[in-house]
């Protein structure tokens, strides 16, 4: 492959994610888009505006010879077959998260890609955020002393967006949409061991799908982390919080707007009691002002289109796939044993040690 010309791609699945990566990787000149094949045909007119082959069919995509590289962004029950047919047609494989729907599915994935020396790589962007590296460089920078607990919440109040992500059957739901991305931010991040999950689905709005669920996981070194994703919430949630034995973090936004609160010692600081409901407390006052620093949430240094070069560079044989299969099938059987946990209503343990 000729290193200095672009990839040659076709996208399976022309809608809205697909048109973001057309927009971003068109930007960046290391691919060049050949066609599409999509089953609504007013995406097929879209896809030849962009100027792009309208393939009449997904067989038709594979066979031509001139695609060497796919981007699968269809609805999740079609990420398996798709990839698995690319890769047997030679094709590399960009696949949208989550990458399938069940572990035994990457399987055949993976298989499929090893056997015709494909590579295969799932969109997890999300490693990229802003919020998520400059939580990192927060808890890396040790200013807030040992963490003990961090929260990670997304929540909207527009309910379950669109029609297939209300249908089990074609992958729908809040844990396979979000819960992909901020369990892999966690498990990305935390290398201690987990030793315990319990997980809650929400199914407020009464679809057959999850429209939120809460996640509570224990590590190692008594960290707890809490991933809360809710889809019917009518007021702004922290998006992090980190808890930390010398100070506290929160993160209100992907914006960075938020806090980093520190306190001062060497000055003696009087414990002042408030009213609290009923009663009074001492215990749950907070300090007063002048015995903690405030200061903004440090903006982190970050490449977006890292996943997009990384790609390109291992198809080229230069680089290994930042986004390891290995890594991906953790997250899918994670988010597998949280929808355990909520059916059974029970704490996870022994399942954990085989991550």
């Amino acid at each position: 492959m000729n290193s200095s010309k672009p990839l040659k791609m076709s996208i399976l699945g022309y809608g809205g994610m697909a048109g973001y990566h057309f927009s971003r990787l068109s930007k960046l000149g290391l691919v060049k888009f050949v066609g599409a094949f999509d089953t609504d045909e007013k995406r097929m007119q879209a896809a030849a505006k962009d100027g792009m082959t309208a393939y009449p069919s997904a067989e038709a995509l594979f066979a031509d010879p001139q695609t060497e590289a796919v981007l699968i962004a269809t609805p999740n029950d079609w990420h398996r077959p798709y990839a698995v047919a690319a890769a047997n047609a030679g094709k590399h494989v960009i696949c949208e998260k989550p990458v399938a729907l069940s572990c035994e599915e990457l399987d055949e994935m993976t298989a499929a890609a090893i056997k015709n020396k494909v590579v295969l790589e799932v969109h997890q962007n999300r490693r990229w955020d802003a919020d998520y590296i400059a939580v990192q460089n927060i808890i890396n920078g040790g200013k807030l002393g040992k963490i003990y607990r961090i929260d990670s919440h997304v929540c909207g109040a527009n309910g379950i967006p669109g029609g297939w992500r209300k249908l089990p059957e074609q992958g729908g739901g809040m844990m396979l949409d979000w819960g992909v991305h901020l369990l892999d931010q966690i498990f990305d991040f935390i290398k201690e061991k987990p030793l315990s999950l319990y997980c809650k689905y929400s199914h407020a709005l009464g679809f057959d799908v999850d429209d939120g669920f809460d996640a509570q996981i224990g590590f190692e070194n008594d960290l707890t982390v809490n991933v809360r994703v809710d889809t019917n919430t009518f007021t702004p949630m922290p998006r992090w919080i980190i808890y930390g034995r010398d100070g506290t973090a929160v993160i209100n936004d992907w914006d960075l707007n938020g806090k980093i609160i520190l306190p001062v010692y060497g000055k003696e600081v009087e414990i002042v009691g408030i009213k609290a409901g009923n009663g009074f407390t001492k215990t749950m006052a907070y300090r007063p002002h002048d015995s903690v620093s405030e200061s903004d949430i440090p903006a982190p240094s970050v490449d977006g289109d890292a996943f997009y070069k990384n790609f390109v560079a291992a198809v080229r044989g230069k680089e290994k796939p930042i986004v390891s299969n290995e890594s991906v099938r953790k997250i899918l059987r994670i988010m597998e044993l949280c929808a355990i946990s909520s059916k059974e209503n029970k704490v996870i343990k022994d399942e954990l040690k085989n991550l």
